[in-house]
C-alpha cells in the first residue's frame, strides 16, 4: 500500500513505514505527502489579483476548501479571530492592522502603528503556517505574501521550510510584485499578470 503524491518523493529511511502483510513477513512501504502545485502570480503593481479572487471564490462554491489570506490588507477589523466565511467553504482573511489603512506620513512617525502592523501580520503568518501543515484546506492563498517578506515581517526561510513541509492536496497561490528567486526555482507555475 502506497499513499500517492504529486513530485514529492521521499528519499530518507525515516520515511519508510513497516507495514505488515502476513503475520511472517514484513514489507517496507513509503509515506509519501500528497501536495498540490505551488503557483506563483507576480504583476508589476499591487492590486492586481482580482481573477485569482474570483477563482478561489468560484472553487469554494464548487465544494472546494478555500483559505485566501491578504497579509497586507486590512482596515474591515477582521485578523484571525474575525475571518469572513463565504459560501460554506471560503475563509476569507485580512489582516486586523495594516499599511493600507495608514497614510505615508503617519507610518514614518508612529512606532507604535507599525508595531501593531507588524504583530498583526505575523499573527496572520502564524495562522497560515498552521493550515498549510494541516492538510484541512484544498486551496491556500496567501496574498502578497512577498511583500510581507520585503518589509521584514516574515522570513524568507520560514516561507520556504513551510512549504516544504506543507501537507495540501491543492494548490498554494503566492502573490507579490517582487518575488526572491529561490521561490521563482521552487514552484510549479510562474504566472506574470500585465497590465
Amino acid at each position: 500500500m502506497v499513499i500517492s503524491g504529486s513530485t514529492n518523493l521521499s528519499r530518507n529511511e525515516n520515511d519508510l513505514v513497516n507495514f505488515n502483510v502476513h503475520q511472517n513477513s514484513t514489507s517496507k512501504v513509503k509515506r509519501i505527502k500528497q501536495n498540490g502545485q505551488i503557483q506563483i502570480y507576480q504583476s508589476s503593481y499591487r492590486g492586481s489579483y482580482s481573477n485569482i479572487i474570483r477563482d478561489c471564490i468560484r472553487n469554494a462554491a464548487l465544494g472546494r476548501k478555500v483559505l485566501l489570506v491578504q497579509l497586507m490588507k486590512g482596515g474591515v477589523n477582521q485578523g484571525v479571530l474575525n475571518p469572513v466565511s463565504l459560501c460554506d467553504n471560503l475563509l476569507w482573511i485580512r489582516s486586523s492592522d495594516s499599511y493600507d489603512q495608514y497614510d505615508s506620513k503617519t507610518l514614518a512617525n508612529d512606532d507604535n502603528i507599525k508595531n501593531s502592523i507588524k504583530n498583526s501580520t505575523i499573527e496572520l503568518w502564524e495562522f497560515c503556517k498552521k493550515q498549510l501543515i494541516s492538510g484541512e484546506q484544498d486551496q491556500i492563498i496567501l496574498d502578497e505574501i512577498f511583500r510581507a517578506i520585503e518589509l521584514g515581517m516574515i522570513n524568507e526561510d520560514d516561507l520556504i521550510s513551510t512549504l516544504e513541509d506543507r501537507f495540501i492536496s491543492g494548490d498554494v497561490i503566492l502573490t507579490g510584485t517582487k518575488i526572491p528567486k529561490k521561490f521563482l526555482l521552487m514552484a510549479d507555475q510562474v504566472t506574470e499578470l500585465r497590465s
